[in-house]
């Protein structure tokens, strides 16, 4: 079986006893508008020219086992903010990534930042859940949606202001993004099949649709280890949006880390 199949198959199975135990109704009354924080955020570094670093709390991966020990996501939290991350990325996946879905809810109570739930998002319910948690965006894998399942997630994401990200991986999938009216593209530099990372992913990508991402947000994902990767995209693209986890998530200090980045 397909490895990223078998996550989904997982994740479908986990809404389906998520909803027996919290009826969809019980979470769209605890639902709030979000007004568009997490794009609103990432335009403000935008105007001011400064990268917009989405930092990504996360724990493991499957292609690399535990990144994190001594794992803290609190500490984390409060690091990436110190340190004037523009939003944050949340691992809740449970089983693959090690997440949690309270770790959404636990640091949007401290600390007000814009947060992106990055989960398998299968079902429209999981949308209220992460409003429910404090999440301001969602994230939506071109490479295992459905059309009709695009359509459902934005939908419920519209309803509540939510943001959406759009993450691709190819030039077929790119052509789906732009069928919808999503602020928010993120180009993933990872291979989903071989798992290699390439910077060119996303000046490819980019560089081949041009001409119709002049009013969209577009985040580079993955592979942004130093100041280089920073540039190298910037200067090649004008992209000043970067979601960086692994870089973080294995430095002895995220404050060094974010110096070494941003070449302070």
């Amino acid at each position: 079986m397909n490895f990223l199949k078998k996550i989904i198959d997982e994740k479908k199975q986990e809404v389906l006893s998520d909803r027996k135990i919290t009826p969809i109704q019980n979470l769209r009354n605890y639902c709030k508008n979000k007004n568009f924080k997490f794009s609103r955020k990432i335009k403000e570094f935008n105007n001011l020219n400064k990268p917009a670093i989405i930092a990504e709390i996360k724990q493991a991966s499957p292609s690399k086992g535990i990144i994190k020990k001594n794992f803290d996501h609190m500490k984390i939290a409060e690091e990436y903010v110190n340190n004037d991350a523009a939003c944050l990325s949340i691992l809740t996946e449970k089983n693959y990534f090690l997440g949690n879905k309270k770790y959404v809810s636990d640091i949007k109570s401290k600390f007000d930042i814009p947060i992106l739930n990055k989960d398998f998002f299968v079902d429209p319910y999981q949308v209220y859940e992460a409003n429910k948690n404090g999440a301001d965006c969602i994230l939506i894998i071109l490479n295992s949606s459905s059309d009709q399942l695009i359509k459902d997630l934005l939908f419920v994401a519209k309803e509540m202001e939510m943001d959406v990200v759009m993450e691709v991986h190819n030039h077929k999938e790119m052509e789906i993004a732009l069928k919808y009216n999503s602020s928010i593209i993120g180009i993933n530099n990872r291979d989903l099949e071989t798992f290699n990372v390439s910077l060119e992913n996303t000046i490819t990508l980019y560089n081949n649709f041009k001409n119709s991402l002049d009013n969209k947000i577009i985040i580079s994902e993955s592979g942004i280890n130093t100041s280089r990767d920073i540039k190298k995209i910037y200067n090649e693209t004008g992209i000043n949006n970067f979601l960086i986890g692994e870089s973080f998530m294995k430095s002895e200090s995220i404050t060094d880390c974010f110096k070494n980045l941003l070449n302070k």
